[in-house]
């Protein structure tokens, strides 16, 4: 199997939100004051920065993650997208993704962004119940959601927005209510997250003084189960373990992480993958927003590490986002990380139990997990990568 492009993508982090939610570790930042006009220049520095490494690319994606980048000036992404001509090649169907949160304020910039050059809409509704937008923290209602979602349905050709389930106390037939209604919007693609308590947020605090008690997880697994054959049966497949679409409605910038492909990423704590002179490397920018914006305004950019992945570290990137999709990991992309096959890499035993089990499938296309793997990632991949064709893996590139 010739393995799909994966694309090379660009990744524009906002760190910036109206408020903390309780469930998210992710690097956002409540500022009572920011400067669009400054950002929007730094944001466009460190572009050139990565953008003089990678001229002359084909660039068949972009996405605007947060944060809230909804809460960008839509000048500032126009300004973004404007600049990309001036280094890569520009995908005849290039596809540019915005986070939006449906607050009232940030729907009505809805046109704005498509103005700018927004042609995808991935909205934050989180929940279609009022009590559980309150639980998790978020500060549009139902109504607002439903607002949002329309709004963006006129203002893009695609759109797709988020849902969280597994919630505390909620039962398999308010979640296949919930979920119906959802699928009444009609939306293309649905990203369906169950609740994780992550350490250092707020709900891991409460959890820690039992203050908050989590669904027990054979609840959880057949939440998971109900929610894949419901969407199953609706036309949005599963074609990654959170993430749902009508075929050819994929996002595919997520793609591109997924497919191990190269990209970009500027912005506060923003990671990237490239691919310079045949070496993939990894880069992180610099977490802490004012910290980045001083040092973006003095050097160029805020690259705080970049490394050089040998083989072995190629091959636990691969599988651990490969095996997240439906797709196999094909054998293509193996002789591209590795330099070898699959059954070269790992252990021959080990791939007997995980085939025998029905966890994972190994054929002439490639190496992919079952539904009942994508379940089991967490325990599959470090055992499966546990002494992986060390030798050979040294030897590769």
């Amino acid at each position: 199997m010739v393995s799909p492009d994966p694309g090379f993508g660009l990744y524009v982090h906002w760190p910036f939100c109206l408020s903390k939610c309780p469930y998210c570790d992710f690097n956002s930042h409540v500022r009572e004051r920011v400067d669009a006009a400054r950002w929007q220049r730094a944001l466009l520095r460190e572009l050139d920065h990565y953008g003089q490494q990678t001229f002359g690319r084909r660039l068949t994606s972009v996405f605007f993650g947060g944060g809230t980048p909804s809460l960008m000036p839509p000048e500032a992404v126009a300004a973004i997208l404007e600049r990309l001509g001036s280094y890569w090649h520009l995908d005849h169907d290039l596809e540019v993704s915005l986070e939006a949160n449906p607050t009232s304020a940030e729907a009505e910039r809805f046109a704005g962004f498509a103005a700018a050059g927004v042609n995808r809409l991935s909205i934050g509704v989180q929940a279609l119940e009022d009590a559980a937008l309150r639980f998790l923290g978020r500060q549009h209602s139902v109504a607002e959601a439903l607002e949002a979602v329309e709004l963006a349905r006129r203002a893009v050709r695609r759109f797709s927005f988020d849902m969280i389930y597994a919630r505390p106390e909620q039962t398999p037939q308010a979640w296949s209510a919930e979920l119906q209604r959802a699928l009444d919007l009609g939306p293309e693609h649905l990203s369906l997250y169950q609740l994780v308590i992550e350490p250092g947020t707020q709900f891991h605090g409460a959890l820690r003084r039992g203050e908050l008690s989590l669904l027990d997880e054979e609840i959880q697994a057949d939440l998971y189960e109900a929610t894949n054959r419901t969407l199953d049966a609706a036309g949005l497949p599963a074609y990654e373990v959170s993430n749902h679409a009508r075929p050819g409605a994929e996002c595919r910038h997520n793609l591109t992480y997924w497919r191990y492909g190269d990209y970009i990423g500027i912005g506060p704590g923003a990671h990237g993958r490239l691919t310079i002179s045949g070496i993939k490397r990894a880069t992180r920018q610099h977490r802490a927003p004012e910290i980045w914006l001083e040092r973006v305004e003095k050097l160029g950019h805020a690259t705080q590490a970049e490394e050089a992945l040998d083989a072995a570290q190629r091959l636990e990137e691969l599988l651990m986002m490969g095996l997240r999709l439906s797709e196999p990991v094909s054998r293509d992309a193996f002789k591209r990380e590795a330099g070898v096959q699959p059954e070269e890499l790992l252990d021959p035993a080990k791939l007997m139990v995980a085939t025998a089990e029905g966890y994972l499938i190994l054929d002439d296309q490639g190496l992919r997990a079952s539904g009942e793997g994508r379940l089991r990632l967490n325990t599959l991949l470090p055992w499966l990568l546990e002494g992986a064709g060390a030798g050979r893996l040294s030897a590769a590139p």
